[in-house]
């Protein structure tokens, strides 16, 4: 049997094609069976989940505003039909969509534009009806199922990130372009494990497979190698990988990647293309058809303009109430460091701040009142070696009241005074000395386009066990794509990373 294309064209003939037609059936516990099992059973626990919720926020609503008593009919009718049309809409927005599933933001936002979309439903049909029923009734349940909702996805995704973590729930996947590329994507991925992307083998370009650099480099990454670009298909089977993510398509050619995608067709195989903008977030990447070619149409990022004010108003608002609230532990803190070594409370220190003007950074003191003449002496055994920051995990300067207080963060509380005055935000970069910046690349200088912060993405993805490019890399991808809504989620990861203690010494 030979396919045919729905405009009747034959497909190229290409040396190595294979008829995805012509396929054998996939065996019987495959990776896209595996896949398709759990990620079923979990759909399945999410419908049932937001039908709950849904139901107990109607009921919730209810009770509060008819009591046990007896009410319209209409008003039962619509508690009774709100919980399935919220899942409907949920449906219809894609909330159960398999690309949601545990990661990123836009589960919740389809969670929100369901809210939305009922709202002006049930407005619509009020209008045009002229339905009696208790308004009230509507203004109390709509929010509380949208504030359960939530809660109950999140403690869904939880859940799933519990099961990656332990490796289960997983993607097969199969990296497709240089060895490059595929080290650092595995790299990624093995950092990031609730992505839920496990690497099962690499296929590279037939002109690299048989260069040592190659080898060398996948073992390093410990990324087993399955052939080249032309043997993709068996490589899937071989590998029982549900999913294959071309990691650098400049490496392999449009057409190798149209070919790509014509072998895997009928493969139940996904197919992910990974455009190289590696610190471009989604909500500014667009596909955008053009004469008939998708294009990726890349948004500029935002340094100025409302959003700008509105995130200074709420740093310095945020700070100010903390201030307040923390003065008693600051108090505290000061004591303890004071009662157990020399010197002063507060240590400050010169630090780089946006557009590269320079400000007083304030922390409480970590360490012995010496530290900075012993640095020298110490900066050979930095456990980032020769690179910009210096880091010991066994620092000999620190003070032991100082371990407790880097562990937890609580050194870098006296910041919020830095954010109050202007000089630092709640979220952004790390602030770098000036003497890390005299030894800045071109490209990082791109940190200093926004103001440093308290937290960041360096502070919730590990900290100082992170290296130089890590860092880098997270606090090039804030700069790039920086939103009030990524703000707040950072810092209620940092609640949880500090809590937590880890990374930080």
């Amino acid at each position: 049997m030979t396919t045919t294309f729905s405009d009747g064209l034959q497909p190229p003939v290409i040396a190595g094609w294979t008829d995805p037609s012509a396929l054998e059936p996939a065996p019987e516990d495959s990776g896209v069976q595996r896949r398709t099992r759990w990620l079923r059973r979990y759909q399945r626990g999410l419908v049932i989940t937001d039908l709950v919720t849904a139901w107990a926020a109607i009921a919730t609503a209810y009770l509060l505003r008819f009591g046990l008593g007896a009410s319209a009919p209409l008003n039962l009718l619509v508690a009774v039909m709100l919980p399935l049309g919220w899942v409907a809409l949920i449906g219809i927005n894609h909330g159960y969509g398999a690309r949601l599933v545990g990661v990123g933001a836009a589960e919740f936002q389809r969670i929100f534009r369901a809210f939305l979309h009922m709202t002006a439903l049930i407005a619509f049909i009020a209008f045009v009806t002229d339905a009696e029923f208790a308004r009230g009734f509507i203004l109390v349940a709509l929010p509380l199922a949208l504030a359960m909702n939530l809660l109950a996805r999140y403690a869904a995704r939880k859940w799933l990130h519990a099961q990656r973590a332990r490796g289960r729930a997983m993607k097969s996947v199969l990296l497709v372009g240089d060895a490059e590329a595929i080290s650092k994507f595995s790299m990624v991925l093995r950092r990031d494990d609730y992505a839920g992307l496990r690497v099962v083998g690499a296929c590279v370009p037939s002109e690299s497979i048989a260069d040592m650099r190659t080898i060398d480099t996948l073992g390093e990454a410990e990324v087993p190698l399955l052939g080249d670009v032309d043997s993709i298909v068996s490589a899937v089977r071989l590998s029982g990988a549900d999913t294959v993510a071309v990691v650098s398509s400049g490496a392999i050619g449009p057409e190798k990647l149209r070919w790509v995608s014509w072998q895997l067709e009928g493969s139940s195989t996904d197919l992910m293309v990974s455009p190289g903008l590696t610190e471009v977030a989604g909500p500014r990447l667009h596909i955008m058809p053009v004469a008939g070619l998708p294009l990726l149409h890349v948004e500029e990022p935002k340094f100025t303009g409302v959003r700008r004010v509105f995130k200074g108003a709420f740093d310095r608002s945020v700070a100010a109430v903390a201030l307040l609230l923390l003065s008693p532990l600051f108090l505290v803190l000061v004591l303890a460091v004071r009662l157990t070594s020399s010197g002063p409370a507060l240590f400050r220190q010169i630090r780089v701040g946006r557009a590269g003007s320079t400000f007083v950074m304030l922390k409480f003191r970590s360490m012995y009142a010496d530290a900075e003449e012993r640095l020298a002496s110490l900066r050979d055994q930095s456990d980032h070696g020769d690179g910009v920051l210096f880091k010991m995990r066994e620092d000999p300067r620190v003070t032991r009241v100082g371990k407790f207080l880097r562990k937890y963060s609580l050194d870098e509380l006296p910041q919020l005074i830095n954010v109050l005055l202007g000089t630092m935000s709640l979220v952004g970069p790390r602030p770098p000395l000036p003497l890390e910046v005299a030894r800045y690349e071109d490209h990082v200088h791109r940190r200093l386009l926004v103001k440093p912060g308290l937290t960041g993405l360096w502070q919730i993805s590990g900290r100082s066990d992170l290296s130089w490019d890590e860092s880098v890399q997270l606090d090039l991808r804030y700069v790039e794509n920086w939103s009030l809504g990524e703000d707040l989620f950072i810092l209620w990861k940092t609640a949880r990373a500090v809590a937590a203690g880890s990374g930080a010494y």
